[in-house]
């Protein structure tokens, strides 16, 4: 899938702000600093759809994206999902409490939604609050997608390891998706979009009767 069209169409805190459903949905979640904003802007070909924030833990809005994408069997509409980020340490308790709040709602209320994409740095062990978010997020249904961000940090041998230790650490089932990820190299894209592609057209021929 190439991604042709990508605008926001919500900046939300609470369920009223939501765009109305209808769409398929994929998010993507991960800790303050990982990467997400510059992952986003390289998936879409857009260098400031998502900002790139030099102050880690201030994005505090789940921001919407609407999407068109071209594939083999023609365009599809769907949304992108910016989850704000989680674990920074220098926010409160209470912003930490708002964030739980947050997440909770969205991951019950979005009948659109179908996965989250939950981004960890690849050159760290995940930390107890990724392990904690891959555990919600199979918790609801949401998990079986991760993505390795900063791969070009690690030489290839190293990334072999960092990825078994990813894949350990987070207990992912055999089924369960890992993608190392180079925003600034510009690695990785195409098999995350092809994820993404199958997870948009599944739904569609769900949608249409399995057709």
């Amino acid at each position: 899938m190439i991604i042709k069209k990508a605008d926001i169409c919500a900046l939300a805190v609470k369920p009223s702000q939501y765009p109305d459903g209808g769409k398929t949905e994929i998010a993507f979640a991960g800790r303050s600093n990982v990467g997400k904003s510059s992952l986003l802007n390289y998936l879409t070909g857009r260098k400031s759809l998502a900002r790139v924030s030099g102050s880690p833990g201030k994005t505090r809005t789940i921001n919407f994206f609407d999407v068109t994408g071209k594939t083999d069997e023609g365009d599809v509409d769907f949304r992108i999902v910016d989850l704000p980020g989680y674990g920074y340490a220098k926010v409160s308790r209470s912003v930490t409490d708002d964030w739980g709040r947050m997440m909770e709602t969205f991951l019950t209320s979005r009948e659109g939604l179908k996965v989250v994409v939950q981004l960890v740095d690849c050159r760290h062990e995940p930390t107890s609050q990724d392990i904690q978010m891959y555990e919600y997020l199979r918790h609801y249904g949401m998990s079986g997608v991760v993505v390795a961000t900063k791969a070009d940090k690690l030489k290839r041998s190293q990334l072999g390891k960092s990825l078994a230790v990813i894949r350990k650490t987070l207990d992912l089932k055999d089924e369960d998706i890992i993608i190392p990820v180079s925003a600034l190299k510009r690695e990785g894209a195409d098999r995350v979009l092809e994820v993404m592609e199958n997870i948009v057209l599944g739904n569609r021929g769900a949608e249409n009767g399995g057709k």
